[in-house]
């Protein structure tokens, strides 16, 4: 039986039979700006040289990888239903089919992407030195950000503090809406983009990060007892000091925590979704807003200066940039190749 796009595309009067909302979106909610997929060969070869990289970052850094870690059997699991569904229906049939191969590859891939980076931040964290949170908090006050005036509010208002969490930890759940929906309608150009432009951001927060290591407002404004303790807690200041020292030597999936203070990747994730869902007519305003509730909990539930907001949003143009830039150099090559 021959694949499902194909075999409908092979004749045009099953075309005119079909209608259109059957198989794609409405026209408005396509975007212009990205119009050739990156080659899925490309995808693998990215994923297994990030897995290579990470390796090769914890071996330096003397870090070895809890195994044993009971989430672990978790991850493997799902990574081989994905795997299992991406090879099973790589020739679809029907639409079903096709939704179901393309939503385990795209998550499948995203998730890899968020483990490795999660992963790789250790490594980077124990070859880093000093901390910059005296300039981060120079830059909050050159903008007049107030962060402990910030986090004040938010500790006299217990729905502040309920409403922050549960936006701050929308970043779960945003990439799922957006990867499934690309999923659904067909749009492999733009979630592979989406997935790659992740890829490069992370790695240019984790650049940064290196470079300007910080401990976060909370563990260097705040001195005394702490009313309220955020989602991010005081990872950075706590586990930063023993990766430095070697005390620190096992990484487990289970207990990973955000080591990343400046460039905020919460902001670099939020400016990112909503780059990709603003062409997406039915997803735009609700995660705009969505998004812009994160953003207006991460000085607090994650613990970033205004300066790492800065830095996060800053990075999220540039990958967003850079992925458009490569899809223009795509459809140029093949409209040569084409010609």
């Amino acid at each position: 039986m021959a694949p499902y796009r194909t075999r409908a595309l092979q004749d045009p009067a099953t075309i005119a039979l079909i209608a259109p909302d059957q198989w794609l979106p409405h026209r408005a909610d396509l975007s212009g700006d990205i119009e050739a997929p990156i080659a899925g060969l490309w995808m693998v070869i990215g994923a297994l040289l990030s897995l290579c990289g990470v390796a090769l970052m914890m071996r330096h850094a003397n870090l070895r990888f809890d195994f044993f870690a009971p989430v672990n059997g978790v991850l493997l699991s799902a990574a081989l239903l994905a795997g299992s569904i991406r090879f099973a229906y790589r020739l679809p049939t029907t639409r079903t089919q096709r939704i179901a191969r393309d939503a385990a590859e795209y998550l499948g891939l995203f998730t890899m992407l968020c483990v490795l980076g999660a992963v790789a931040s250790y490594p980077a964290a124990a070859g880093t030195s000093g901390y910059v949170d005296a300039t981060l908090e120079r830059i909050d006050r050159i903008f007049r950000f107030n962060w402990v005036g910030w986090y004040d509010f938010t500790v006299a208002h217990r729905s502040l503090q309920i409403l922050g969490g549960i936006a701050y930890a929308s970043i779960y759940v945003t990439p799922i809406i957006i990867l499934c929906y690309y999923a659904q309608a067909d749009r492999k150009a733009e979630a592979r983009a989406f997935i790659a432009s992740f890829w490069v951001a992370a790695i240019l927060t984790l650049v940064l990060f290196m470079a300007f290591p910080a401990e976060g407002p909370l563990a260097y404004l705040l001195h005394g007892p702490v009313p309220y303790m955020p989602t991010s807690a005081l990872y950075q200041s706590q586990l930063i000091p023993v990766l430095r020292s070697g005390s620190l030597q096992e990484v487990s999936l289970s207990s990973l925590r955000g080591l990343v203070c400046a460039p905020s990747f919460h902001t670099t994730s939020a400016v990112l979704f909503m780059l990709f869902a603003w062409p997406v007519r039915s997803l735009r305003w609700p995660l705009i807003c969505l998004n812009v509730a994160m953003l207006l909990s991460i000085p607090v539930e994650g613990t970033h200066y205004l300066a790492d907001m800065i830095g996060g949003a800053l990075v999220a143009i540039v990958a967003f940039t850079a992925l458009k830039f490569v899809s223009r150099k795509l459809v140029l090559r093949r409209q040569a190749s084409a010609g």
